[in-house]
C-alpha cells in the first residue's frame, strides 16, 4: 500500500470492528460525549478548589494587612467567621473533590470502558472518526485521515 492510499485510510484504532453496526458507533458517541462533559465538570471542580482555596489564602493577607492597619476587630471578625470556614456544611473543597471522583467520576469511566472494551474492542472515539472520514474532503493535502 502506498503512502498516499494509507493516508486515506483511518488507522486501525479508529476503523470499526466488522461486527459492529452505525447505532452501535452512535451510542457510543453519545457514551463518549456524556463522559467528555463529566471530565469538564470535574475539571470546573478542580477550578472551583483552586479559586476557593486562592481566595482563603488573600483572606488570610487581609486579616494580617487589616491588624497592621489597626483594625483588630475587623480582623478577628473575618478570621473567625470567614478564613477556613467550610465551603458546604463538613466539607472543604478537597473533600466535596475526592467524594465527587468516588461516588460519580471513578465509577462511571469504569463502566464507560467496560462498555467500550465489551461492544467495541475498547477503541475510543470511532463516532468522532466516522465524522471525520464523513466530512474531510479526500484527496486533499491538509484533510488526510492520519497524522
Amino acid at each position: 500500500m502506498s503512502r498516499a492510499s494509507k493516508q486515506e485510510q483511518p488507522d486501525e484504532a479508529h476503523q470499526w470492528p466488522a461486527s459492529v453496526d452505525k447505532a452501535t458507533v452512535e451510542a457510543m458517541g453519545k457514551l463518549s460525549e456524556a463522559l467528555e462533559t463529566t471530565e469538564r465538570a470535574r475539571g470546573h471542580l478542580y477550578a472551583f478548589h483552586q479559586l476557593t482555596g486562592g481566595a482563603d489564602l488573600a483572606l488570610g493577607d487581609a486579616v494580617r494587612l487589616l491588624r497592621e492597619a489597626g483594625h483588630e476587630e475587623a480582623a478577628g471578625l473575618l478570621e473567625t467567621e470567614v478564613v477556613g470556614r467550610n465551603v458546604i456544611p463538613g466539607h472543604w473543597t478537597f473533600q466535596i473533590i475526592e467524594a465527587y471522583n468516588a461516588t460519580y467520576y471513578r465509577p462511571f469511566a469504569a463502566v464507560e470502558e467496560k462498555i467500550r472494551g465489551d461492544l467495541v474492542q475498547g477503541r475510543e472515539h470511532l463516532y468522532e472518526a466516522w465524522m471525520k472520514e464523513d466530512r474531510r474532503t479526500h484527496g486533499h493535502p491538509d484533510h488526510t485521515a492520519r497524522p
